[in-house]
């Protein structure tokens, strides 16, 4: 018995390729009159399967899963008349983390419009990526990440009239991850100061959606696919994919919930004076430290999330003693911004 082939044979069947479906070779039976062998025409030779129909055949299996490269769509269906709001998509390669210090390499923006029925994009995708001088050395891990040298861009400037005319008409600035993004870009052109943002990072609860992670490059590949990451204008295509995809479990598009969130206040709350002992308790609940201000804080996403938490802080903060804690009320227009919103002291 051979057991190399049978196995070879086996396994080209459980996965269904059909590579090793062409006509066998067959020898014709040896005459014992002529001792001579007759010659059979061998099968024609089968087309070589396409990547995709390579890939549709492993879809099929239940022990395989098929990544594809996402595409890069700059044309969608034409608008159907109903009403359209237009977007700004952004992303940003810096230096660093800190915006006081480091300084913009890159910048891409996508301006799109989106059908506020539908919450799908429309029309076609107007593009800016532009490379920029940082007037400072690119530390060594910063060029491993994005892939871009000193030599890349050196003598390089945005291009801040065509940047102006892509934030001309915007309701809206989507990054994913807002708060690093914004201080960057309004240090560097004042004009995006002036446009409401949203998050698509911290806004969208992503956990809630079914999804496992809310890292761009995670959240594409639960739609199947990968993608070339750290390069700006590349991670904003990734970025409108993701949003103009239905989400699992409310069937809205990311683009939909985006437009709502930002059309309403959300308030940062400020545990002030909180007894030490209930750090564990406050850390637990998702508040974090703010070391500057030696205070305990949480994002609530409106006036109703405000007031549960405000009466969860007396009862299981601050026992049920007086206490007044801090609440700074954010909109669309300064929120993730470096400029705080309208602050109050609010006893509980």
């Amino acid at each position: 018995m051979n057991t190399e082939s049978d196995g070879r044979a086996l396994f080209a069947d459980q996965l269904g390729f059909g590579f090793d479906d062409a006509a066998p070779l067959v020898a014709a039976p040896v005459s014992t009159k002529t001792r001579k062998a007759r010659i059979v025409p061998l099968a024609p030779a089968l087309e070589p399967l396409s990547p995709e129909a390579m890939a549709l055949a492993l879809e099929r299996h239940a022990d395989y899963r098929v990544l594809r490269r996402l595409p890069v769509q700059q044309q969608f269906a034409h608008p159907s008349g109903g009403r359209v709001t237009r977007l700004l998509i952004l992303d940003t390669e810096t230096t660093g983390l800190d915006a006081s210090r480091d300084r913009i390499m890159e910048l891409a923006l996508l301006r799109v419009d989106v059908d506020l029925a539908t919450g799908l994009p429309v029309g076609t995708v107007d593009v800016y990526d532009g490379l920029e001088d940082p007037g400072m050395p690119i530390p060594p891990e910063i060029q491993e990440l994005t892939g871009i040298s000193d030599d890349m861009v050196r003598g390089h400037k945005l291009d801040e009239r065509r940047v102006a005319a892509m934030l001309a008409g915007a309701d809206l600035v989507i990054a994913h991850n807002a708060g690093f993004d914004r201080p960057f870009v309004e240090a560097r052109l004042a004009q995006f100061a002036q446009l409401p943002w949203a998050c698509s990072f911290a806004d969208l609860d992503w956990k809630k959606e079914g999804r496992g992670s809310a890292k761009l490059t995670q959240l594409a590949l639960e739609l199947g696919w990968f993608y070339d990451a750290h390069r700006a204008e590349m991670d904003c295509h990734a970025l409108l994919a993701v949003l103009a995809s239905p989400l699992p479990v409310s069937g809205q598009t990311g683009l939909t919930q985006l437009l709502s969130v930002a059309a309403r206040p959300s308030y940062r709350l400020q545990a002030t004076a909180a007894p030490f002992e209930a750090k564990d308790l406050l850390k637990a609940r998702g508040y974090r430290w703010d070391g500057e201000h030696r205070v305990w804080h949480t994002r609530l996403g409106d006036e109703a999330q405000l007031q549960s938490e405000c009466e969860w802080l007396k009862a299981s903060v601050y026992g049920n003693r007086a206490a007044r804690v801090q609440v700074e009320r954010l909109d669309a227009g300064n929120r993730y911004s470096l400029r705080p919103g309208q602050v109050e002291a609010r006893a509980l």
